[in-house]
């Protein structure tokens, strides 16, 4: 199968659920679905507050009701977002409804270990690019924090001028392992551009979480259960 079809894709509607989480008719459809748009530009985007870029948004998850816009945030630092004694919440809530002409419900969810997510992972990668930093020695740390904080493996791929190099190329690193053909393994995927004085720098980040059902860390799996033939290395 190859990297030619979006993990995402791949695994909603049977692994993974869907971002937006509403039913239209036929001739509002179009309409709802630009609401959805501007509502997650507007938040991961927002002119007036740069420090919600700094917030760690992982994803956007858009419910809808008769009555109301029920929008959920997923965020590594929400204390970013919502301010001292909620204030920020309520300015932002605001700002949505105005937008969109609809009453908005904002929550903020905190996400637990934001070393493997891999959106978090990729504009971690992008934040630190951006800052000049080398991209042989960003993609190390990266690796070895998704790793640490308990993931089954990662991988990493970069295009563009790399390192302010004249001739674009690609440059891809892993560690552990990353089935992307299963739907039994709990993949999450990420990407995002960095902003570099030489141009853009496409990073993309598949992380592994382990499989769905599966709540240990494989310790206390039977050994025999294991293949003891070495894989072969095929050269690309």
């Amino acid at each position: 199968m190859g990297q030619k079809v979006n993990p995402v894709a791949f695994r909603v509607g049977i692994t993974r659920g869907w971002g937006s989480r509403w039913y239209a008719s036929k001739k509002d459809f179009a309409d709802l679905l630009q609401e959805d748009r501007k509502i997650r530009h507007f938040i991961t985007k927002h002119p007036k507050r740069p420090q919600y870029k700094s917030a760690g948004i992982d994803r956007i998850e858009i419910e809808r009701t008769r009555d109301e816009v029920r929008v959920i945030l997923h965020v590594a630092r929400p204390g970013l977002i919502i301010g001292k004694k909620g204030t920020e919440v309520e300015v932002l809530q605001n700002e949505l409804q105005n937008l969109i002409g609809r009453r908005v419900n904002l929550k903020v969810d905190q996400v637990e270990r934001p070393e493997i997510q891999a959106q978090l992972v990729a504009e971690d990668i992008a934040g630190q690019l951006a800052r000049r930093s080398s991209f042989r020695r960003t993609l190390k740390r990266s690796l070895e924090q998704t790793m640490d904080a308990g993931a089954k493996g990662i991988k990493i791929q970069m295009a563009g001028r790399l390192g302010g190099a004249e001739m674009a190329r690609r440059e891809k690193a892993s560690m552990g392992s990353v089935p992307l053909s299963t739907l039994q393994a709990k993949i999450d995927y990420g990407f995002t551009e960095a902003m570099t004085p030489q141009g853009h720098i496409g990073i993309q980040v598949w992380v592994n979480q382990g499989t769905y059902g599966d709540d240990n860390d494989g310790v206390d799996a039977q050994t025999g259960q294991a293949s003891k033939k070495p894989k072969r290395a095929y050269k690309r």
